[in-house]
């Protein structure tokens, strides 16, 4: 058997390309993403940055510590604790103190990371002045880095200030603003973390509690701006490569599958006459997986010589659109070989599995029936197929509907939209065979005649050419349309729930507490003042759940908003209660629930009322007593009747020294549109990129397989007189029907996929209709278009030159 199959590879190469490449490409990437996976377990150690030249770093609590059954849970606290002042005073013994202080800084024409410090703190970094003074007055600041120069004037919501200085670090992590230590007292009147010049360290861990951190050598990193922000990367890109690197799974799986089954089938006039002079099914079975083993083992490993040359280029790609941080490399440090091993034998399988499914019927068909039906399909399905389908099909639907029975929230996390098409696409490219007859037109003229001819004769053919477009119309169609169809759920919910007839936000961070009572004085208005805060609970006992909350007055809460309660009252919140949603494990009301609030103070809550989960953005909903020291970012404003509406929105803007944002609700309904973040876009661009990018080669290597199949039937039609130009029309017509059945059985899937994610939001209170992303649909279905009519016009053209003797 092996000298057979050499002999019939060195033969046939040219039918044995095609495979060859799909199966090749498909390790490739399978390498890419499993290299890129090991490359995103493990963050490199970062240095301190801002307290490098600190002796000793004093940190209030800024971790949640709750013990469980199972042990003690841990999460970081959205509001940090301040260092006691008992403690302060205790360590003002041992050295000098520096409290810390730093808060955003919003300013025309600065960066939009711009922070701002004590410029008693610059010297731990340690910064130095490059140019200028230290600041002396209140409106007076030093910058950081190349961004501005010496008088420059900025504008920001505390006033104009006026640079005196530049500074430079040893290395640019930020882009700082230094006060003077009483204005930045003033602006961040609490301290959550002090510097104590002492070499006594075991002193310092002496006075401090339980509650209080000491940082020293490395740990000092800990005091830095979002330390864990190299390991929420990782996490980000091990979610993006793990769902990136599924998508490609099923995508080569599939098409490598379908690639080699369509290779096998076309060979069965090869397996007729070998049938004839004697093969047994099983020496016909063997031949086929041994040249499918020779091929597979050769791609497999071409793939993963291309995988680990492309891998680096990813790593690029990812650090400068901004999904990955700027340390991440591909290559530079040992990732195992467990990559290489994965995609190797996954690609081996594969070959093996696409190369079984079809030389099985091909071995068990008697030889005159097997010359016989060499030319025309006779059965759409064989048996395995149709079982195959069936049940997957099936399993999508049941899966669909117990998850809209039991938790239709969960159809709307990203990982269930972007995995659960796969099942129905494979389901609908397995019984496509059955759909060609119905679905292909019926076109004027012989043309016409012709091309449906062919598509219905040659239906596995034609499914086996239409699959690479089906499935990248249905992952465009359904990756795209779930994102716009949420994103359209959520603006609807933020549009019902609203009911203030302006909205203020503050063009700072936060509005302080004079402002807000200020605003509450306008006549003729309700005024709702919202803070936005968390909540921790404990649920089944074992994991800590952080929960989203808002704080807001209930009786004016009332009058401006209409949230969608299923239980109980929002007018029974009180400094005793919360409100929750249905996603919370107690919701019943009445239930004591115990929580931990944004500065992890823990409370027994008594829950007030219930809310509907809607699209996820529901949370729950506290007093101002229990916000755990958030501050306000929201004012709703209601006017009362018989006034007028733009008057109090004119004399809201010309409150002297209230910086805020006036908006009607139209407006703050466009400005709170969930547009989807640069990163998630990116992420998801790269998974369709990916898939598209080799489902297009795949189109077009199927085509090629399908057209050096029928170099008879053109030489036939040469033969009966059509010339070139009729037979290049005809190769084309038929390619645009292939692609076109292709892209109505993506629309198919697409439509099927998110009207179940409608239904979930409909019974989520959160109703809104399919949002279809037709740009979308209608580019990628041209690309497939001009893809396959390029490929079929050189393919022709080159089977109608005349061959050489």
């Amino acid at each position: 058997m092996l000298s057979v199959a050499l002999r019939t590879l060195r033969a046939r190469w040219a039918a044995f390309a095609g495979s060859f490449v799909a199966l090749a490409l498909g390790v490739a990437l399978l390498t890419v993403m499993g290299q890129a996976l090991a490359a995103s377990q493990n963050a490199p150690a970062r240095a301190p940055e801002r307290f490098a030249a600190a002796p000793v770093v004093v940190k209030g609590q800024d971790t949640l510590r709750v013990a469980t059954p199972t042990g003690e849970r841990t999460a970081p606290l959205t509001r940090p604790r301040p260092v006691p002042t008992t403690t302060v005073a205790a360590l003002r013994a041992l050295g000098p103190v520096t409290e810390d202080r730093s808060f955003p800084v919003t300013a025309e024409g600065a960066p939009d990371d711009l922070v701002g410090h004590p410029w008693s703190t610059a010297r731990f970094a340690p910064y130095r002045l490059s140019t200028g003074r230290p600041p002396e007055a209140a409106n007076e600041v030093v910058a950081s880095g190349d961004w501005t120069t010496i008088g420059t004037r900025l504008r920001t919501p505390d006033g104009q200030l006026r640079v005196v200085g530049t500074a430079d670090g040893p290395v640019r992590f930020e882009n700082a603003l230094f006060y003077t230590d009483a204005q930045a007292a003033r602006l961040a009147p609490v301290s959550h973390q002090l510097v104590v010049e002492t070499t006594d360290r075991a002193a310092v861990r002496a006075i401090v509690d339980d509650d209080v951190r000491v940082l020293t050598g490395d740990d000092r990193r800990l005091a830095d701006a979002d330390p864990g922000r190299d390991a929420e990367a990782l996490t980000a890109l091990n979610a993006l490569f793990g769902t990136a690197g599924g998508v490609t799974a099923f995508v080569s799986v599939f098409v490598v599958a379908s690639t080699f089954a369509f290779a096998v089938d076309r060979r069965r006039r090869e397996f007729g006459l070998l049938r004839t002079v004697g093969a047994t099914p099983a020496q016909i079975r063997r031949t086929v997986l041994t040249e499918a083993l020779l091929i597979g083992a050769l791609a497999a490993a071409t793939g993963c010589a291309l995988g680990a040359y492309a891998a680096p280029l990813l790593a690029e790609l990812v650090v400068d659109g901004g999904l990955a941080p700027a340390w991440y490399a591909i290559g530079g440090r040992d990732e195992g070989i467990w990559p290489y091993h994965l995609a190797f034998w996954t690609g081996l399988s594969v070959a093996l599995g696409g190369a079984v499914a079809a030389s099985w019927r091909a071995g068990r068909t008697a030889p005159a029936q097997a010359l016989r039906e060499a030319a025309v399909d006779g059965r759409a399905l064989t048996r395995g197929r149709f079982l195959c389908g069936t049940a997957l099909l099936l399993t999508a639907v049941a899966t669909l509907a117990y998850a809209l029975l039991t938790d239709p929230g969960e159809l709307l996390h990203r990982k269930t939209y972007i995995s659960r098409p796969m099942l129905l696409i494979t389901a609908v490219a397995l019984l496509s065979p059955v759909l060609v007859r119905s679905l292909v037109p019926r076109l004027p003229g012989t043309t016409g005649l012709l091309v449906r001819a062919n598509a219905v004769t040659g239906v596995r053919r034609t499914a086996a050419m239409a699959a690479p477009v089906l499935i990248t119309v249905a992952l465009a169609g359904s990756l795209l349309g779930a994102t716009a169809t949420l994103n359209e759920a959520r603006a609807a919910e933020v549009s019902r729930q609203t009911t203030a007839d302006l909205v203020l936000t503050p063009t700072g961070t936060a509005l302080k507490a004079k402002d807000v009572e200020r605003l509450r004085q306008l006549p003729d208005t309700i005024v709702s003042a919202v803070s936005s805060t968390t909540v921790y609970t404990v649920e089944d006992g074992v994991a800590l759940v952080k929960s989203q909350a808002k704080a807001a007055d209930p009786a004016l809460l009332a009058a401006t908003v209409a949230l969608p309660v299923t239980a109980g009252r929002l007018t029974d919140l009180d400094d005793d209660s919360i409100v929750v949603t249905e996603e919370w494990a107690h919701h019943r009301v009445g239930q004591q629930v115990r929580v931990w609030l944004g500065d992890g103070t823990p409370k027994t809550l008594r829950i007030a009322a219930v809310l509907a989960t809607g699209t996820g953005d529901n949370g729950a909903y506290v007093t101002p007593a229990n916000a755990g020291g958030a501050e306000v970012n929201r004012v709703d404003v209601r006017v009362r009747a018989g006034a007028d509406k733009a008057a109090v929105a004119a004399r809201l803007r010309a409150m002297d020294g209230v910086r805020v944002r006036v908006m009607d609700k139209a407006q703050w309904v466009r400005a709170t549109y969930p547009e989807t973040n640069r990163t998630t876009r990116l992420g998801v661009l790269l998974v369709l990129g990916v898939a598209l990018l080799y489902t297009g080669i795949s189109l077009a290597n199927t085509l090629m397989m399908a057209t050096a199949d029928r170099r008879g039937d053109l030489t036939a039609l040469r033969l009966a007189g059509a010339t070139t130009a009729q037979i290049l029309r005809l190769a084309t017509t038929e390619t645009l029907t292939v692609v076109t059945l292709g892209g109505l059985l993506g629309l198919l899937v697409t439509a099927v996929n998110l009207t179940g994610m409608t239904a979930a939001l409909h019974l989520l209170s959160a109703p809104t209709p399919p949002v279809l992303p037709w740009p979308a649909l209608a580019w990628t279905t041209t690309a497939c278009a001009l893809l396959a009519t390029t490929t079929t016009l050189i393919s022709t053209a080159l089977a109608l030159r005349p061959r050489r003797t």
